[in-house]
């Protein structure tokens, strides 16, 4: 793996644009739980049962409910060595774009500038009256919140089950991938779609394309370089202080 990782350091500092996509894999080393599957169950309730349009629209308060518990567990954890290295990896010129399916906020707090937040963020909140979207880090939440500027029912500024991915979030991204000279692909297959396409857009491009994750996904001819482990021991590696 020495070589392997000595290839994609030269690629990384020699590229002049950077196009990287993070998963869940990345939050995980911080302890983010995933809230999905059957340890994540709350009270009675799937993620997937509460996490959509109609179940907020049926009991706004249950779901808020949900969403301050999460919102609490996620206020302790913290950037991992994975995210600081992203965050130094952007530092190092102007041609990077992170996209990110997490909604954790972490990579904002390692100090990641403008991440491409595919799916929402947790600590921002949207009104359902006026369509404001702001920050909201207040933990606990008020139940249900209320728009200080129109009054309306607040909603998590989340891409629920059954809602479309925001169409100005996908440009950038998958711009980003479309004019990149390296892709990064983080603590994700990235087998799930749209994110899915990424990569493959990268490498048609004529991308040099990287996987780092521990359960690396079957070879297909879209990743040039695979890097088997946990992004927090690997990203140090390839962005060295």
């Amino acid at each position: 793996m020495t070589d392997d990782i000595e290839r994609v350091r030269e690629r990384l500092e020699t590229a002049e644009r950077l196009a990287v996509l993070t998963g869940a894999g990345v939050s995980a080393e911080s302890g983010v739980p995933t809230f999905r599957g059957p340890d994540g169950l709350w009270r009675k309730y799937r993620a997937e049962d509460l996490a959509t349009p109609e179940a907020f629209a049926r009991d706004p308060r249950l779901v808020w409910e949900w969403y301050d518990w999460r919102r609490g567990l996620v206020s302790q954890c913290h950037p991992n060595p994975a995210h600081t290295a992203l965050a130094a990896l952007e530092r190092r010129g102007p041609g990077f774009t992170l996209v990110t399916q997490n909604v954790d906020g972490l990579h904002a707090l390692a100090g990641s500038r403008d991440p491409v937040e595919m799916h929402g963020n947790l600590w921002k909140v949207r009104c359902t009256a006026c369509h404001r979207v702001g920050d909201d880090r207040r933990v606990p939440i008020p139940i249900p919140p209320r728009c200080d500027a129109c009054g309306g029912l607040l909603r998590p500024h989340i891409v629920w089950f059954g809602e479309s991915l925001e169409a100005d979030v996908l440009e950038r991204a998958f711009r980003a991938f479309a004019y990149c000279d390296v892709a990064l692909i983080v603590g994700t297959s990235g087998r799930v779609q749209p994110a899915a396409s990424l990569a493959g857009v990268a490498k048609q491009a004529g991308a040099f394309v990287v996987e780092v994750n521990p359960d690396p996904a079957p070879p297909d001819g879209r990743v040039d370089v695979t890097l088997a482990g946990k992004a927090g021991e690997l990203m140090p590696r390839l962005v060295p202080a």
